[in-house]
């Protein structure tokens, strides 16, 4: 499993990481996984190249584990299946740590928590199978019997090896996101000595002077300086029988 000193999820670093190739290739679970890939690329091969031999008296080649075809096909179907597998878990492992949603990154665990159990049970079943049938065969005359122990002996390595998978991908999927080693906020404590608690403390305010325009006050106490008319009182008209002489 891969170990970081920072945040991870799921067993792998938070992305925008760049690739070690190197590092990756370091890693456990890609050692284990590699080695799972040449178990079964054994298994399968052993018995296609020499796991079906012709009887003395049959034309049509059979198995060599006791004879019993079921059993060869289970071991090259488990095989086949386990090969391209780990081909593809070796894909999704380097793909991973670019898996910037942690809910793919969860997934992809799943899925390999849940193949490397099931094949960790098939592949106990695969040699339960075959070592009973070769303990069954009792004329091994002609029998490739080098490859007949392989297939046995392989297939009891890949038990180990894909519960061990299983084991590393039951380790991510618990570990989930490791939320400590992630950045956190954490408010300030308060200080009771202000009067404003610290989150919400009011910043210094600098106004710019702004110096209004002053308007003259119209004068209404001021009398109008508009000349006026004098007042002239009309003359009045002389009385009956008074005769004033005009004055000059």
């Amino acid at each position: 499993m891969e170990d970081t000193g920072g945040a991870t999820a799921y067993g792998a670093s938070l992305a925008g990481g760049g690739f070690d190739f190197y590092k990756f290739i370091r890693q456990p679970q890609t050692i284990v996984r590699i080695l799972s890939w040449i178990f079964a690329l054994v298994v399968f091969a052993c018995i296609t190249t020499e796991g079906y031999v012709n009887p003395i008296h049959s034309p049509e080649a059979k198995c060599i584990f006791n004879q019993n075809d079921s059993a060869c096909h289970y071991a090259i179907g488990i095989g086949v299946i386990a090969f391209l597998a780990c081909v593809a878990f070796l894909v999704l492992d380097a793909y991973v740590p670019f898996m910037s949603n942690a809910q793919e990154r969860k997934y992809a665990v799943m899925a390999d928590l849940g193949f490397s159990g099931a094949w960790s049970f098939l592949w106990f079943v695969c040699f339960c199978l075959l070592a009973s049938q070769w303990a069954k065969t009792h004329d091994v005359s002609g029998l490739p019997e080098d490859a007949a122990r392989a297939t046995v002996a392989f297939s009891f390595f890949s038990i180990a090896t894909w519960g061990i998978l299983t084991y590393f991908a039951l380790v991510r999927f618990r570990r989930g996101v490791n939320d400590s080693t992630l950045p956190t906020y954490t408010e300030p404590p308060q200080d009771h000595h202000t009067a404003y608690p610290p989150t919400y403390a009011p910043t210094s305010y600098n106004p710019t002077t702004y110096t209004p325009t002053t308007y003259s006050s119209y004068p209404s106490s001021v009398p109008d300086m508009q000349p006026q008319p004098s007042f002239t009182p009309s003359p009045q008209p002389p009385a009956d029988g008074d005769y004033r002489p005009p004055s000059y």
